[in-house]
């Protein structure tokens, strides 16, 4: 089993900056590819960024270049540096973690609010 906590959500401006970290909490797991995903009110789930267990990063075309996922294999958390942030950033970031078995566990999510 796998816990999957957020957190560094928060209001800022077009334009800011904001740290989001996922951490991960169990007993005797592993896991493999960790993503960030996020959901804006009326609106799907989307994919946002993922780095593997061998630190390859891929990132949805709205935040290349603007979003940096990064993962502490020691620490076991996954931080998602945010920067030049636009209104329709604003939704609810949750992190995702699949193990090499192919479970997959959610977290709670953290609310991104970007405006002025």
């Amino acid at each position: 089993q796998v816990q999957l906590v957020e957190s560094g959500g928060g209001l800022v401006q077009p334009g800011g900056s904001l740290r989001l970290s996922c951490a991960a909490s169990g007993t005797g797991f592993r896991i493999n590819t960790m993503a960030w995903y996020r959901q804006a009110p009326g609106k799907r789930r989307d994919w946002v960024a993922t780095v593997t267990s061998g630190g390859s990063r891929a990132y949805t075309d709205s935040v290349r270049g603007r979003f940096t996922i990064s993962r502490d294999n020691a620490a076991n958390t996954v931080p998602l540096q945010m920067t030049s942030l636009k209104p329709d950033d604003s939704a609810v970031y949750y992190c995702k973690a699949i193990t090499p078995e192919g479970l997959v566990y959610w977290g709670q999510g953290t609310q991104v609010t970007v405006s002025s």
